[in-house]
């Protein structure tokens, strides 16, 4: 979109526009406005066009938590996302074949809703026709299609080189998965956990409503998710699937035909959530668990799933990714109120330290979920069944656990 050969200076470059790179644009909006931030953005597709749409029945989808409805409702996004999302009212998790039971409710905390689930298509369209209004006021700059090069720290912020340009910022956020290699090439180190299983996703269409209902069910060899999505044309009910699978089943279980995958499905979820009728297109990924050592440098801010990637046992990743980017424009914001670089090292540390709590209980929360559910020994299927009981009839302790997963 924007190109240019001279050398320009911003507050913040972010690189990257997925959806934490285009939520930390929006949540700058204001601080564009009121205080003046030079703001810019670079991705490598070419944002000006009009993004593919997948099948309505195979269109993946993200739990949003309810303090990330929060956050969207604060940044004016809800109303455009309100429609298109299904509410998660209840979530039931159990052990298979085991008495241990737990019942989350929303009633209990006093919301209509735990959280919200949203395809991710349409929730990346809302963000970024939310940028490219920006770009056209003139709030942000926008360097689409384009790639960064090479990133070298420079005193006051960092120097990026880009494939048509050169431009300088206060402070870079690298927003982009860690796909682009730009970690590598500065040295930041990843702390790394493979689970030695694969995540199969799918959509998945059931004979009876959903009700709102979640489910987390630990069937032996990996947990079992299932998050109510919104009906379509073909299948009133539908619900989305992560199946959690040993290395050692991931090819069989993946490659069995749609009736077989489902009747596999069937007998290690049980019929709790009633009678799966069909299954969309599957996709697998390899489940590890990634940290980097470093999240912030002079000049430089790690976020999202460069930041860190968690295991989908609980569905805390992307509501984790969207705690950070909200502390992060604070934190910008406050800096320019205190007329410090917005790069400043002492200015990005109390970022970092504000969020790490947040970030090492969510991490181990999660790891700690797989390593005991995935346990097939006597006594540690008891001790998890008579958690599960004792979560669920010791009222403090229930609701502390359900609004720290609500991001509260």
């Amino acid at each position: 979109m924007d190109h240019s050969t001279e050398k320009v200076d911003f507050d913040v470059l972010i690189i990257g526009a997925g959806l934490v790179g285009t939520s930390l644009v929006c949540a700058l909006e204001k601080v564009v406005s009121r205080q003046g931030l030079r703001l810019a953005l670079v991705e490598t597709h070419d944002l000006s066009k009009v993004r593919d749409v997948p099948p309505s029945f195979d269109a993946r989808a993200s739990a949003l938590s309810w303090g990330t409805h929060r956050i969207y409702q604060q940044l004016g996004l809800w109303a455009e996302l309100a429609d298109q999302a299904e509410a998660i009212t209840d979530v039931h998790v159990s052990d298979r074949g085991s008495f241990g039971v737990s019942h989350l409710k929303a009633t209990d905390e006093g919301v209509p809703a735990l959280g919200y689930v949203v395809k991710n298509h349409v929730l990346g369209d809302v963000l970024l026709n939310r940028v490219r209004d920006f770009h056209q006021s003139g709030a942000v700059t926008i360097f689409s299609p384009d790639a960064v090069e090479s990133l070298r720290p420079v005193p006051g912020g960092m120097m990026v080189r880009l494939g048509l340009s050169e431009v300088s910022a206060s402070l870079v956020v690298l927003a982009d998965g860690g796909r682009s290699g730009l970690m590598g090439q500065l040295g930041i180190a990843l702390e790394q956990r493979d689970y030695q299983q694969h995540g199969v996703i799918a959509n998945i269409a059931l004979d009876r409503p959903h009700q709102g209902m979640a489910w987390e069910r630990f069937a032996g060899k990996g947990p079992m998710a299932l998050l109510p999505l919104t009906s379509d044309s073909h299948y009133q009910h539908r619900m989305g699937l992560v199946w959690t699978v040993p290395d050692e089943e991931v090819d069989t279980i993946y490659n069995l035909a749609d009736d077989d995958f489902l009747a596999l499905l069937q007998e290690r979820f049980g019929y709790r959530a009633g009678r799966f009728l069909a299954v969309g297109k599957r996709d697998r990924y390899p489940l590890t668990m990634r940290i980097a050592k470093e999240q912030v440098r002079p000049g430089l801010v790690i976020l999202g799933n460069a930041a860190h990637a968690i295991h989908p046992v609980a569905g805390q990743g992307y509501n984790l990714s969207i705690r950070d980017t909200v502390a992060l424009a604070d934190n910008i914001s406050n800096s320019l109120a205190r007329k410090v670089p917005v790069g400043d090292l002492g200015r990005l540390l109390e970022y970092w330290q504000q969020q790490y709590g947040d970030q090492n209980l969510t991490s181990q929360f999660c790891d700690g979920l797989v390593h005991l559910f995935s346990r097939t020994d006597s006594t540690s299927i008891l001790a998890r069944n008579l958690g599960l009981v004792t979560l669920d009839y010791c009222h403090p302790v229930k609701s502390k656990f359900t609004r720290k997963a609500m991001g509260l």
